[in-house]
């Protein structure tokens, strides 16, 4: 028999009598540590309202390659939400049919993962 799972795939999961709780902390806390913004201050939102990170007055296309001042602050404040929000997750109450359908999921997950884990050790 499997003991309880508490990490996957970048996923913490917290099992209890009354049901399931899935979030990222761990995974997001790693992120702001990372990046230097564990100590940011939070906020509510993560975008400013009516931003217009897409707008260019001349007309040329925007890139990834090409980041302007206003997309630099827009990531920054991505990072400032994601520190006000890294503790929220997904709560499953074990009575629900959400509960059971992730479970069911779930298995067919891990069956899926350990036969190719299988595959690939018959195969080395």
């Amino acid at each position: 028999m499997m003991g309880k799972i508490s990490f996957f795939l970048g996923l913490q999961i917290s099992q209890s009598p009354r049901g399931i709780f899935i979030n990222q902390s761990k995974h997001a806390l790693g992120s702001l540590k990372k990046y230097g913004f564990e100590s940011c201050d939070p906020v509510d939102t993560p975008m400013v309202e009516k931003s217009k990170l897409d707008e260019d007055k001349e007309g040329h296309h925007l890139i990834m390659a090409r980041p302007t001042e206003k997309h630099v602050h827009a990531v920054k404040r991505i990072f400032r939400y994601l520190r006000e929000t890294v503790h929220r997750g997904q709560w499953y109450p074990k009575d629900s049919s959400v509960a059971l359908k992730l479970l069911q999921m779930w298995i067919t997950l891990v069956a899926k993962i350990l036969a190719v884990v299988h595959l690939e050790v018959c195969n080395f």
